[in-house]
């Protein structure tokens, strides 16, 4: 429990961000595990729609610093590399 009232603004402050932050997590992973899953069943239209918007997703979680760059570099080099092997 907080003592002042500063603390319990930053206290507020912190769950709202981690509940915004969390949310931002789960869609960048749910958008990598659907490339994933597009990349193994073959689907190369579906997956050229949707690898730009992917990584775009990355870069703007880069900026917000929800991942790290080097994070965001890997997948998408990972992803693109097994694009092109299709």
């Amino acid at each position: 429990m907080p003592n002042t009232t500063s603390t319990a603004k930053a206290l507020r402050q912190s769950k709202k961000r981690k509940q915004r932050n969390k949310k931002a997590k789960k869609e960048l992973k749910t958008l990598i595990k659907k490339s994933k899953s597009l990349i193994v069943q073959k689907k190369t239209k579906e997956i050229k729609e949707l690898f730009p918007k992917l990584q775009a997703k990355l870069d703007k979680a880069v900026v917000k610093k929800l991942i790290k760059k080097g994070k965001a570099s890997r997948e998408k080099s990972r992803l693109a590399k097994k694009i092109v092997s299709l």
